[in-house]
């Protein structure tokens, strides 16, 4: 057991439902279940029992009670749960009288899966995975989610740790015949060949962690162009909502403006953009320009959109992974312009919209929809291999005849390759891990 204090928690929604489960992990479970409901139930079996006050006596209500043995539970503790009618005061009465109780508290935010990692029952990132799985809003998300707690990034983790560790007891190995002839350079020939191999892994993780990261956090999609081209209409055509302002005065988008969509399972955040042009008095509009080319500049998919009534428009800022000509539906010499590859769309009529959205999801799909292809997929986990990744290299680089600087930079790659999966000091990073789970979790 790593912690002291018993706690519990809401575990299911909050607010009037037809059930509402408390749970409670800790040393003093047990003791608090028998207060509630009198006698305890087989373990890891459903019973139906009254619960009262263990004060007063009073009826608090008639619940399902589960009580999961240590070591045999979620996080490897006394737990049990109270499956109660979810009314607010029936869950107000329970948790009441729960605080009564010596050593019991409400639980923080994560504290249980914290418990669960500390206790050994998942490493880091299969706790990671448990939180994005809580916040997933889409199928990829989902996907990634699960595929991070089933164990099996984890294990490719420890297999490059393993390698390392064995790489670095094998030159300690050698350390004490270096001094007679060829012995030292032979060794580190094979030795790097080693090392090169986990690199090569290694860096293929991180060249593929774009995709799992941005999957994790919702792929940027922004629309750009020149002021009066129908950004913001198409906006609001692909949303189903006036979620901008539509004018015909150049410059009414002065911000950016954010519309979360969910395109064929993939988590997508759709960006109306102020209009790009240079002479600009206003300066609001100056900073909404300023504003336009930093969101050009870190597009995951860039959709240049112009029309043939925008002289001009047609030019593309930046490298578009789209080209939509808007406002298709002009009469005679502002028809659609032929000789380009874009998309033809109005937003007034709504031609066009569905095969951009087609064109939209199968672009998304090539490039993001393969989450299985990632094993990295936060900032922390990608830091820690690109950290491993440099003292990799700073292992090659040490001479043969400096077997035992070779072996340090070793171990300090494997020991970032530890702190992947919670094996090696990541105290500063549970914090902020944890925190992002709701409370109950």
């Amino acid at each position: 057991m790593t912690s002291i204090d018993t706690v519990f928690a809401l575990s299911s929604g909050a607010g009037r439902s037809a059930v509402s489960v408390i749970r409670v992990s800790g040393p003093a479970c047990g003791s608090l279940l028998c207060s509630l409901i009198g006698k305890m139930p087989k373990p890891r079996e459903l019973a139906l029992r009254v619960v009262r006050h263990p004060r007063t006596g009073e009826q608090l209500d008639k619940a399902l009670a589960v009580w999961l043995p240590a070591p045999g539970s979620f996080t490897g503790e006394d737990c049990a749960e109270l499956h109660l009618h979810g009314s607010t005061a029936v869950v107000s009465a329970v948790m009441a009288a729960m605080s009564d109780h010596p050593s019991v508290r409400p639980a923080e935010a994560g504290e249980f899966t914290k418990r669960a990692f500390l206790n050994g029952k998942m490493d880091l990132v299969e706790a990671e995975g448990m939180a994005d799985l809580l916040e997933a809003r889409t199928a990829a998300q989902r996907r990634q989610a699960l595929r991070q707690m089933s164990g099996m990034p984890s294990f490719t983790f420890d297999d490059w740790r393993q390698q390392l560790l064995l790489i670095r007891a094998d030159i300690e190995a050698v350390v004490d015949f270096a001094d007679e002839p060829g012995v030292a350079e032979e060794a580190a020939a094979g030795i790097d060949a080693r090392i090169l191999n986990v690199l090569a892994q290694m860096t293929s993780a991180v060249e593929r962690a774009a995709v799992g990261e941005a999957v994790r956090q919702g792929i940027n999609v922004v629309l750009a162009g020149l002021p009066n081209t129908g950004k913001s209409s198409l906006l609001n055509a692909i949303a189903r909502r006036d979620a901008a302002i539509v004018s015909d005065v150049p410059g009414t988008t002065r911000d950016a403006i954010e519309v979360s969509l969910d395109i064929r399972g993939i988590p997508v955040t759709l960006t109306d953009t102020a209009g790009l042009r240079e002479d600009v008095a206003d300066k609001v509009e100056r900073e909404g320009v300023r504003r336009s080319e930093l969101r050009i500049r870190d597009a995951d998919i860039l959709v240049w959109v112009w029309s043939s009534d925008v002289p001009g428009s047609a030019t593309p800022v930046g490298e578009p992974s789209l080209v939509v000509q808007n406002k298709c539906d002009l009469e005679s010499g502002l028809l659609r312009n032929e000789s380009t590859s874009a998309l033809f769309l109005s937003t007034r009529s709504g031609d066009g919209i569905p095969e951009f959205i087609e064109q939209l999801s199968t672009l998304l799909q090539l490039r993001f929809g393969d989450v299985e292809s990632s094993l990295l997929v936060s900032a922390r986990q990608i830091t820690a291999a690109r950290n491993s990744i440099r003292l990799l290299n700073e292992a090659l680089a040490v001479s043969p005849g400096r077997l035992e600087l070779k072996a340090e930079e070793i171990r300090l790659a494997s020991e970032e390759i530890g702190r992947l999966t919670g094996k090696v000091g990541v105290e500063e990073w549970l914090g902020a891990i944890f925190s992002r789970f709701c409370i109950g979790k």
